[in-house]
Parts: structure tokens; sequence; C-alpha cells
């Protein structure tokens, strides 16, 4: 591992004087060094010439179908809720009038409104992996269940420039099964990163914005400080034996040393004009324990995969509209979905005028939908027989809508798409063949990335 002496801090309470490291190699992984790391996934098996890269957008809390995509207004008022469906640029296709934006590009993405295959449980880590996990009766492998990112990284490794595969861009939430860390709901285990192993635990950078963003602890400005960090190892070169250092050792100080993602992370480096056009958002009630609707999220994510990263995972907003917190679900849509259909539809349009929505699949969703019938308190409650999902992107074809849901949105009736589908589909989007890629557990089983040979979704290719 090479540690490198920062800038001098003052004395902490202990009295002591201490510097601030920046540390290239354990990271906090248990010991493992960053060389190890891309030692580790510099094997890629499985893939194919076709690699593109996939931005998964997590809705805390599970959001509502009814008041999004696929609204029901032939059913009662406690059923369709308070708003309109509107016509999109799909014929004969509505959505709810609280996404203007989005119904007008419609053409530009698709909806599956009958997802099944989540739980009744309110934890990124089905969202991230595709699986439930974390309980006894879950019967997960040897390691347990690896994040979609996390088998990207170990199939694929880096793309060599320096840049990491996988990076979660989303805050750090108060409710920690929300976080992207492998935690449960009413279980003390931690998945993350599954049977993967540690070295494809993502980069994880925290912040709501340039001025606080982190990776992996370290700030931004002092990350950025490339001339600082090369002369202090160059410092170290008079004492160590650098030709002890072998490839991997000199990737991975490349990575943070480089200032390729460090001017990715730098939104300031992006126009005026485009950083304004993705907009402030706004914040979401604590109580959620939520993310707050940031879009110049969307756009840090946007530079990543321009910047080489193959797979991003963000968090958008907070969801569990029970009408337990700040209101019914009527007001909760009037404050936060706008803000949720301008920045997807910016976002969306940024990566099609750039040419990156041809080799960048996005996902959007949460861990389940809500309820048909609204609570006496005015809010809908979990639901997990079936929630609507935004696809987009890597070959994806725009303007199509998958599946139906029944009179009042609770059960899919025509075609019901299963979770593990959406992954295969992901995954073909990477360049990774679901059929032949495998990956062995901590008990030496290779295990399949998808179960019972799901495959890609026809109707979306």
């Amino acid at each position: 591992m090479i540690t490198i002496p920062g800038i001098r801090q003052s004395p902490f309470c202990d009295g002591l004087s201490r510097r601030n490291f920046l540390k290239v190699g354990a990271l906090g992984f248990g010991g493992l060094s960053m060389a190890d790391m891309l030692r580790a996934s510099a094997t890629p098996s499985g893939s194919s010439l076709k690699q593109g890269s996939v931005i998964m957008v997590y809705l805390p809390g599970g959001p509502t179908q009814h008041e999004t995509f696929d609204p029901k207004p032939g059913a009662p008022s406690e059923i369709r809720g308070s708003f309109n469906p509107i016509p999109t640029a799909i014929p004969g296709v509505h959505f709810c009038e609280t996404l203007p934006r989005l119904a007008k590009l419609a053409n530009r993405f698709s909806v599956i409104r009958s997802l099944v295959g989540f739980e009744n449980r309110h934890e990124s880590f089905q969202c991230y992996t595709g699986r439930a996990g974390g309980r006894t009766t879950d019967n997960e492998p040897a390691g347990g269940w690896p994040a979609f990112g996390s088998v990207v990284s170990h199939v694929l490794g880096p793309r060599g420039n320096g840049i990491p595969p996988y990076i979660d861009a989303a805050p750090k939430m108060s409710y920690p099964p929300y976080n992207n860390n492998g935690k449960h709901l009413s279980s003390d285990r931690i998945s993350w990163p599954g049977f993967t192993g540690v070295q494809h635990v993502p980069f994880a950078i925290n912040g709501n914005g340039k001025a606080d963003l982190k990776l992996n602890g370290v700030t931004l400005p002092r990350f950025s400080e490339r001339e600082r960090l090369l002369r202090a190892f160059g410092q170290l070169q008079d004492t160590a034996d650098t030709a002890a250092l072998d490839t991997y050792q000199k990737q991975a100080f490349g990575i943070l040393t480089s200032d390729q993602l460090a001017r990715a992370m730098d939104l300031s480096l992006e126009p005026e004009s485009v950083r304004n056009l993705y907009g402030k958002g706004q914040p979401t009630d604590s109580s959620f324990g939520g993310a707050p609707q940031d879009p110049q999220q969307f756009l840090l994510a946007r530079r990543l995969v321009e910047a080489g990263v193959r797979c991003v995972t963000i968090a958008f907003g907070a969801w569990d509209w029970h009408a337990n917190r700040e209101g019914t679900i009527a007001h909760l849509s009037k404050k936060y979905l706008p803000v949720f259909d301008h920045t997807l539809s910016v976002f969306i349009e940024d990566l099609r005028e750039r040419g990156l929505l041809e080799t960048t699949s996005i996902v959007v969703w949460g861990e389940f939908g809500r309820t048909p019938r609204i609570n006496a308190k005015g809010g809908r409650d979990h639901w997990p027989a079936t929630q609507s999902v935004l696809v987009a992107g890597g070959g994806i074809q725009g303007g199509r809508v998958i599946g139906k849901t029944d009179s009042q949105g609770g059960e899919a009736i025509e075609r019901p798409v299963h979770v593990q589908e959406v992954f295969a589909t992901l995954y073909r989007n990477c360049g990774i063949d679901v059929n032949n890629a495998t990956i062995p557990d901590f008990s030496g089983r290779p295990q399949f990335l998808v179960d019972n040979g799901r495959q890609p979704i026809a109707e979306l290719l």
C-alpha cells in the first residue's frame, strides 16, 4: 500500500499532531490494496466486443405507479387519485399529468408497467442485485449476491484508462438500508459486495454538490492536487524500491493521481448553461431518510460515464408516500414529481444530444410500487406485486410500453417482466452473455449472473 502524506492538520483532542493521508491501497476494504483490486479484475470472462455503460437510478422508498406512468382514470377515486392522464408521444399511451415533459419525450425511452420479482423490503439491495438477501430464507450462495456493478467490475474490469469500473455517486442517506452498502432491513448481515469479493466494492462519491464531493473520504480539492501528490510520490521514490512496484500498483497509483477522475467529478468544469439546465433541485423531508432531489447527480453520472466508468449508481428523492410524513400523496406528487419530470427529461436529452444514449443504458426504479387503494390518510402503502420502471439507451428501443396491469394498477395481467429479465438486458448492453458468463461463489461453485435462464427483454431490443 502506498501512503502519501497530505496537508498538516491541527492537533486532535488527544493532543497528537496528525497529518491527513491519501491512501492509495486499502481504502478501508479489509486490507486489500487497490492494486489487488485491479489485479483481480484484470482477467475478464464472458465478455463480448460491445461494452456499454449503465446508469442505475434508485428511487428510495418505492415510487407510485398511478401518479406517474400507469394512471387508471376509469377506476374509483380512491384508486385513480387526484390527477388526470395526458397523452404522450406514443399514440394511445397516457402518463399522469404530473409528467408533462416525459410524456413529450416518451419516444426516447420505454416503460415497463408490469415488473415483478421484488419483495416487500425497504432496501436498495433488491434494486442493485436483482434479488432478495440478508435472511436465511433467501438461500443466498456462499458470499452472498453481488450488486450489478460488482459483477460488471468482476467480469469486465476497468477500461484501462485509469477510471474505476463501478462508482456509487448516491448521497449518504440517514436510513441505512437505502445506501449502496448491502445493509438489510431487519437483519444484521451485510451482503456487500457478495461473492465477487471486496475488490469489487464501488468507489463511493458522497456529497450533494461539487463543493462537498468526496471520493472514498478524499475531498475533491485534495484529490485534485496532482502536483502536490506527484511531488510527494517523488519523495517516496527516494526511500522506496519503485522497481518492485508491479504494473497493477502503478495503475492503482495512476487512478488516484491522474486528473481524469478528478476532472469528471468537478462539475464546475461543465458550462454554466448546462448546470443551469439540469437545475438545483430541492431537499426531501428528513423524516423519510432518503435522498435529496439533486439533478446535479445526473450531470455527475453523465460525466463519469464519459470518463469511462462502466456502472454508475445514484439515488434520487424519497418516495415512501404513506401520508404519515409531510403530507398526502396529492401534496407530495405536486411537490416532488415536477422535479423528477424535469431532471429525467433533461438527462435523457443530454445523453442523446451527446451521442451517449446509444451506449449508455438507464434504469429508473424503486424497491417496489404502491398500493392501488389510497389509504385513510391520503397516501399509498407498499406494493411489491408490480411497479412501473423507466428504461432507455444502450440498445433499448424507445417508445414502447411493456406489460399491462389490471384496472386498478395492482396486478400484472399481461407480460409480467421479472426483475431478472431487466438485469439480463443490462448485462447484454454491457457486452456480457448471461448464458455463458459465471462467477464462482466463495465455495467455488460457479454462479450464473441471472436466475432460471432469464433472458434479455426481447420486446425492447
